[in-house]
């Protein structure tokens, strides 16, 4: 399917007059028609386009300045079709190269959504600019031949394990689910040596039953022991892709590949990356097992990308070319394959979004006492094979719920939020990553980030109605424990808040619950990680989100849906996947989502964004008016979080 290079971006400008003067015939659609050809060229050839502009355009950006949707252009798509038409003429010699930084930067993004809504006479206006800077096009680089299928069309690729059957989730982006593994109940996964659509299904378009786990939010399909599945969303044209490897989060018991904001379609188109979405074996059918078999779920991950190196090349995708990525539980999980010697040549780079770094890796002794009692409430000896093998999925999984709610009454080690977790066992996670031992010497560049209100969930979830300060004492204590919240508690980091200081108003303690919660769990554990990871040798990049879209698990929650930045209101973010984004976060998901494809491909985010060096974690902000700007350090700062005061991990290291 690849074609020929060519030299000649002469080709590509020919497409765009094709556009334009196909567009214009229409041109209550042109938006579309821009946006379309645009982003093609910008997939196509890899980097920025004309004006710089035409990176912060997207599809649905666009229209929505035309003020036209999808519904609008059934039946009409001149526009489309000219778009299409563009393509197709313009890549048969294959495109041209880099637009350099300083037309990028130069250039007002605006001109292009400008052009898009004038009319006829005006499209002159724009070939002007157009051929202007042909000169500063340089370097052809070769692409895929173009699409020539229709959204919702079947599509099927050629893969080392037989044909792979999709559907176009885009116009220029396929879906395909697939069974990367097999397993038997608390048994390795074995990976899959034929391409296979999941749960025994012909239907490309079906979704994958989820794995076994409480009814939540966080997955609506069906369940199946039969789970190891992943769904892959792939840009019909390019070569050598990069693949960012989505591992999603939930507490490790619930969620899926299917789970709410997870299609990666818009993040496929906008970076030029095959995306791939995975499901883990959840609770104790991951993370437990009668016989003491450890790590299982954690396997399942490394089977996954087992299965990527195998299957890549024939998606046009390079398999040395994997960045693992995940939130919350997931970023856990990321954490958890950075500590694998053996799984190191799988990935060349990791983003954690939201680890509840306060938690290391389970002891061995702490997955024994957990283990022991899950084996208490399935009713068989951990040696009764033939009970353990009649044991309903219903069953197993209700002893994993009792599992999951006594966990931290069991061994405080454990925790409340993720008590079943990877296991730092000495031959497969070989080092906890943390401040409790020497940290070994990286290479891999990370990125880290948070969002502002973390706990938020947990504070406002809880307390439903403002709290009095005389709490506050009691809440760090119950927290912490005495000795370490008098350190808290005296500090000037959690003082009453300014607001309320200097006025009569009712203190509300929450606000001083969250911002610990958030601090304790996640933000400055997280900075502590970064600075060791930087301090190994690896690279890393840390920021935090003070812009988000709210997550439907925090829908019912006034605090997240009125200013709130919490828990799980990055995802939507990063997938492109917000419903009817403000300019705020079209801004952030733009911004988001062009760091992360220079960092598939290099190792290395925005221009803009510092990495951290020696103590400085050099943070930024993400979102909003301050976009960029340097986070505040408040209580991450190394002298008190880790140090000071002692993260759960530290007190209970065992």
């Amino acid at each position: 399917m690849s074609g020929s290079t060519s030299n000649q971006p002469f080709d590509a400008v020919i497409a765009i007059g094709v556009l334009i003067k196909g567009a214009t015939m229409h041109f209550e659609y042109i938006a579309d028609a821009v946006s379309h050809a645009l982003m093609r060229l910008q997939m196509d050839s890899g980097v920025p386009v004309i004006f710089g502009v035409l990176t912060a355009l997207n599809e649905s950006q666009a229209m929505e300045r035309a003020g036209i949707g999808r519904e609008d252009l059934k039946g009409h798509n001149h526009g489309e079709d000219w778009a299409i038409a563009a393509i197709e003429m313009g890549a048969q010699s294959k495109k041209w190269g880099n637009v350099p930084g300083i037309l990028a930067s130069a250039m007002d993004s605006r001109a292009a959504v400008t052009c898009g809504d004038l009319a006829m006479a005006w499209a002159g206006f724009c070939m002007f600019w157009l051929f202007a800077y042909l000169p500063l096009l340089s370097r052809a680089i070769p692409v895929q031949s173009p699409l020539s299928a229709r959204q919702d069309e079947g599509i099927s690729f050629n893969t080392s394990l037989g044909p792979a059957a999709g559907v176009l989730d885009t116009p220029f982006v396929a879906r395909l689910p697939v069974r990367y593994a097999t397993s038997s109940r608390w048994r390795k996964s074995v990976i899959a040596d034929v391409w296979e659509i999941p749960n025994n299904l012909t239907d490309p378009t079906a979704t994958p039953r989820a794995c076994p786990q409480p009814s939540s939010s966080e997955n609506s399909a069906d369940t199946d022991e039969d789970c190891l599945n992943m769904i892959l969303y792939v840009p019909v044209s390019g070569t050598d892709m990069p693949t960012m490897v989505w591992v999603h989060g939930g507490s490790f018991i619930v969620g899926s590949a299917s789970g709410p904001g997870l299609n990666g379609s818009a993040l496929a188109e906008a970076t030029g990356s095959i995306v791939a979405v995975i499901q883990y074996r959840l609770g104790a059918f991951g993370f437990l097992s009668p016989d003491g078999e450890t790590n299982l779920a954690v396997n399942d991950v490394i089977t996954a990308l087992n299965f990527l190196q195998e299957i890549l090349p024939g998606l046009n995708g390079d398999p040395n070319e994997i960045t693992i990525a995940g939130q919350s539980s997931g970023a856990l999980m990321v954490r958890a394959l950075l500590a694998i010697p053996s799984a190191s040549g799988l990935f060349q780079s990791a983003i954690l979004q939201s680890d509840p770094m306060n938690f290391g890796f389970l002891s061995t002794n702490t997955f024994n006492t957990l283990n022991d009692y899950f084996v208490s409430q399935l009713g068989c000896s951990a040696t009764d094979t033939a009970c353990l093998s009649s044991l309903s999925t219903d069953e197993v999984l209700s002893a994993s719920n009792s599992v999951f709610g006594a966990g931290a009454s069991l061994d405080a080690a454990a925790g409340a939020f993720e008590p079943m977790r990877p296991v730092k066992d000495g031959s497969l996670i070989t080092n906890a990553l943390d401040l409790t031992e020497s940290f070994p010497s990286q290479s891999k560049p990370i990125i880290v980030t948070t969002v502002r209100n973390e706990a938020g969930p947990s504070i406002y979830g809880t307390y439903t109605d403002a709290v009095a300060e005389s709490q506050w004492d009691d809440f760090a204590t119950d927290l912490l424990g005495s000795s370490r919240s008098s350190v808290v508690v005296n500090s000037s980091f959690y003082v009453v808040p300014a607001e309320y200081a200097a006025s009569n108003s009712t203190i509300d303690a929450r606000i001083q619950f969250e911002k610990l919660g958030t601090d304790f769990m996640f933000r400055c554990p997280s900075w502590s990680f970064a600075r060791l990871w930087a301090g190994a040798g690896g690279r890393a990049y840390v920021g935090e989100y003070l812009v988000g879209a709210t997550y439907p698990s925090n829908s019912g929650i006034e605090f997240c849906t009125s200013g709130g930045v919490c828990h799980e209101d990055d995802i939507e973010i990063v997938f492109g996947t917000a419903s009817s984004p403000s300019t705020a976060q079209a801004s952030l998901i733009a911004s988001m989502q062009a760091s992360y494809g220079d960092f598939f491909s290099g190792g290395t985010p925005a221009s803009s964004w510092p990495a951290v060096s020696g103590d400085d974690a050099n943070a930024i902000i993400l979102g909003g008016a301050d976009n960029g700007n340097s986070a505040v350090i408040d209580a991450c700062d190394p002298g008190f979080w880790g140090s000071a005061v002692s993260y759960d991990y530290q007190l209970f290291n065992n």
